[in-house]
């Protein structure tokens, strides 16, 4: 019987590129999804900026993140594609974190071979990782604990040398993994994504990010790429407006000439589906 992830996966493991951008609380997934993106992916490094005002060393805990994407899965119309990080363990941990993410909706999972707590390599200079053998294990793990095999399981390795990012790539596909993420500084040119996606052998999942942003062109992601998610550019646009806003109207308390848009009240409303629950107060609240 097909399940309702069999028609996003199966685009994704043929090697038809899906585009995605990073949410990191519910409103940011709505707006990603009204601009009409494919699918969502939670970003990790949004969720702990957004929810702790810190930065992403796994800080938060898996109930946490899950609290996050639940509400992400409830307010879209598209797959959602969670960050899960480490699995917040070793391999028993990670079937839990599969079996709690899947009973959210979520479409798919991508797990990374740090040790954990992890470190965002974006922030990080130096970054542990487990053995092959231990990051291959909890592959499997996820893998065998997924009820619906068409659930993704995406295997994130934060190897920065192309030969190791390749062994471990080859590794985690043989372990089960739909699609392999590198981190955007293992590799620094087309060629070397081209090397580990014919190596590995089941398309990549790339977060467009450094020099994938400003040397890659959309067709060559396509290329190599089964999903292609821009992770962060939500959560720095709005970190963007909101600091030249707030320092424009803390100086001049006024509205009057703010340096960016602001939404309107209606157009707000529509959004966040006001309408929509009007309607349903005036059909099931008695007195309406």
């Amino acid at each position: 019987m097909a399940t309702p992830n069999k028609p996003f996966a199966d685009m994704l493991r043929s090697g038809r590129t899906v585009w995605a951008a990073g949410a990191y609380d519910a409103l940011s997934a709505k707006l990603i999804n009204e601009a009409g993106f494919a699918a969502i992916m939670t970003t990790g490094f949004g969720v702990s900026a957004s929810h702790l005002g810190q930065p992403d060393l796994e800080l938060y805990t898996m109930s946490e993140n899950l609290d996050v994407v639940s509400k992400v899965v409830d307010v879209v119309d598209v797959p959602v594609i969670a960050d899960t990080d480490t699995g917040y363990g070793n391999a028993i941990n990670v079937m839990r974190t599969v079996r709690e993410f899947e009973r959210a909706g979520v479409a798919g999972m991508i797990f990374e071979d740090q040790e954990s707590p992890k470190k965002c390599p974006c922030v990080a200079d130096v970054i542990e990782i487990l053995s092959l053998e231990e990051g291959a294990a909890k592959i499997r793990a996820a893998v065998s604990a997924r009820r619906d095999p068409d659930t993704l399981i995406i295997a994130r390795t934060d190897a920065t040398s192309e030969d190791e990012a390749i062994r471990r790539g080859k590794a985690y596909a043989d372990a089960g993994a739909d699609l392999i993420q590198p981190i955007s500084k293992c590799f620094s040119d087309f060629a070397g994504l081209s090397r580990l996606r014919e190596a590995v052998n089941v398309p990549l999942s790339l977060q467009i990010l450094g020099w994938l942003e400003t040397d890659l062109t959309p067709r060559q992601i396509e290329e190599v790429a089964g999903l292609a998610v821009f992770p962060l550019v939500p959560l720095m646009t709005a970190t963007a407006a909101l600091r030249a806003n707030l320092r424009e109207l803390v100086t001049s308390k006024s509205t009057s000439q703010l340096p960016a848009d602001v939404t309107t009240m209606a157009d707000f409303k529509d959004l966040i589906g006001f309408k929509e629950l009007e309607s349903l107060q005036e059909k099931f609240l008695l007195g309406n």
